[in-house]
């Protein structure tokens, strides 16, 4: 259950949470064009407020509605501007922000070019999104029947709404078989991303990751590589098949709800040790650090509150 806020911008202005209503007839609920983000806020240790990476997630925005012929009706400064806004109203120390872009009522049908853009900011308290066991102790993961989308199928480098029944099934599915989170295979059998989050392995001390084909290039995947090669930890970009993925000896997800959540089995096979690693325990940290405002290196992915 959603925590309710007070307050969610709508359209330009702020609406109670109860009044942030949507037609039946909206576009988006039936044909599912619509954009989104999630982007994350802590409270530093300063005790202030930052928003990780705010600019590259607004940025993401805006290039995954262009992507799906959506023309967003604010700046990306107003966008900015909402999402401070929203925290701020609701008094948020700290949350989890979903901006999100959609189709309006107005025309049915696919082709329907005169309904409203409409545009809004939420924003919540969310712990973490695997379980706090989970960033700890690592979780299960299974591969799952249900392939990632292809590049000629679908758009893969947007947040596009209607593109997630494809996470959203992998998910159910394995949730259903007793495992934490879902693995996804892309069409040619090769690891392509979990259910919300990319993937990391670790073999001789290599850092790996599969590179941006039919991968959504995470904000949090990004932040990783740039701190491993910070910490001089070896770094590869290249696919990897799931064989690979069960020899490894540590592996994690990455995402903005995630954060860096260890792996522990995969398909019922025990990753490494079966706990986190020392790649995996060194990056976590580092991550976390980073966040909280402890690492001035990266202090230029924090946007601080007022």
């Amino acid at each position: 259950m959603v925590p309710k806020t007070k307050k969610i911008w709508m359209d330009g202005k702020f609406v109670d949470w109860d009044a942030a209503q949507i037609h039946v007839l909206s576009h988006t609920l039936h044909y599912g064009v619509g954009v989104f983000e999630g982007i994350r806020c802590y409270k530093t240790e300063d005790g202030r407020s930052a928003i990780f990476r705010l600019r590259e997630h607004v940025d993401r925005l805006f290039a995954s509605a262009h992507i799906v012929f959506l023309k967003i009706p604010f700046s990306r400064d107003k966008i900015c501007q909402a999402i401070r806004k929203t925290l701020t109203t609701n008094g948020l120390t700290e949350g989890y922000i979903r901006p999100v872009v959609f189709i309006g009522d107005g025309e049915m049908g696919l082709f329907a070019k005169t309904n409203p853009i409409r545009v809004a900011v939420a924003a919540w308290s969310w712990g973490a999104y695997l379980g706090e066991e989970g960033i700890r102790k690592g979780i299960r993961a299974k591969v799952s029947s249900f392939c990632r989308h292809h590049v000629n199928s679908a758009m893969t480098k947007g947040k596009i709404n209607g593109y997630y029944v494809n996470s959203v099934l992998a998910k159910w599915e394995v949730k259903k078989a007793g495992y934490d989170e879902a693995v996804m295979l892309d069409t040619e059998g090769y690891v392509a991303e979990a259910s919300g989050e990319n993937i990391f392995i670790v073999r001789n001390g290599i850092l790996q990751t599969s590179t941006l084909t039919s991968i959504l290039p995470g904000i949090t995947r990004d932040s990783v590589l740039n701190i491993a090669r910070k910490l001089d930890i070896p770094v590869k970009e290249a696919r990897f098949t799931r064989d690979e993925m069960y020899i490894a000896d540590e592996m994690f997800f990455t995402g903005t709800a995630a954060e860096i959540t260890p792996v522990r089995e995969v398909d019922d096979r025990r990753v490494g040790t079966g706990k986190p690693g020392p790649v995996t325990q060194q990056i976590q940290e580092a991550f976390f650090d980073i966040v909280r405002g402890k690492n001035a290196l990266f202090a230029h992915w924090l946007d601080v509150l007022k």
